[in-house]
């Protein structure tokens, strides 16, 4: 069974001059243990899409199962099933690290020496072991992306949804992130489904790339295939394969299609 599929996943939008289709019909399918990179232009139906799998958005059309649980008949099964770390973020800058953690833990019904045990465990895995005394408000761009993580870790998830995880952190931190991303998936068999603009990340942590324009997917391949596929070559940047599928750039290669 995948870690989740999709199938004509749509959502609609009351607008004042009529219906906006914000999602038109979205087939996926992400196998358990792969890392997807989740690509469009602003307005493309990411974020939708994105609301929808982690149950904060109902769809208006279509299906959906999350770790093996129906979006629409089971959303507190995809919630048990799912971690999200949103974009901003979402700490208490007035607690400590360790506060936030055992809160999360106990979110989730741990007992509070359950919720302390989990916390310490999260923050030796995490690199915030020296830092769980210290208050959210005192730690930096790369620290507090680390403890969004792990909060969003703290119910053990089959699948993790991660929301532009390294936008505004330094190049040193986004290449700490990436390895802790590749290290869950390593250690633990998580599935992650990312959403990003930094193309260079989505060519540097993805096995598979999806991109979304207009509400529905454009393409779907490796990185590698992508590239050969739409810019000539493997070794291309990706961000000439993403002009050429959404139409921002260049034509698309003319090459036939990959088997892969």
């Amino acid at each position: 069974m995948p870690a989740l599929s999709t199938s004509r996943l749509a959502r609609t939008f009351a607008g004042k001059s009529g219906p906006v289709e914000a999602v038109r019909g979205i087939d996926l399918t992400v196998e358990r243990g792969e890392i997807l990179g989740f690509l469009g232009p602003n307005g493309a139906g990411k974020t939708t899409t994105l609301r929808m799998l982690t149950t904060l958005l109902a769809p208006t059309g279509g299906s959906a199962t999350v770790a093996g649980c129906d979006l629409a008949g089971d959303p507190a099964g995809v919630r048990r099933a799912s971690g999200y770390v949103a974009q901003s973020g979402g700490v208490d800058p007035n607690v400590s690290v360790r506060e936030e953690l055992v809160t999360q833990g106990r979110l989730y019904h741990l007992g509070r020496a359950q919720a302390l045990a989990r916390a310490g465990e999260l923050a030796g895995e995490l690199g915030l072991t020296g830092l769980l005394d210290r208050r959210t408000a005192t730690l930096s761009g790369g620290q507090r992306r680390r403890l969004d993580i792990a909060l969003g870790l703290t119910h053990r998830p089959e699948i993790l949804f991660l929301d532009e995880p390294t936008t505004g952190l330094d190049p040193g931190s986004r290449a700490d992130l990436w390895d802790l991303v590749r290290r869950i998936r390593a250690e633990h068999g998580t599935t992650v489904f990312l959403t990003t603009h930094y193309l260079d990340e989505a060519d540097a942590l993805a096995d598979r790339l999806v991109i979304i324009d207009k509400g529905v997917i454009a393409a779907d391949d490796t990185p590698a295939a992508l590239k050969r596929r739409y810019a000539g070559s493997a070794d291309a940047p990706l961000q000439d394969a993403f002009l050429a599928v959404t139409g921002r750039g260049a034509a698309p290669q003319q090459n036939p299609p990959l088997a892969v």
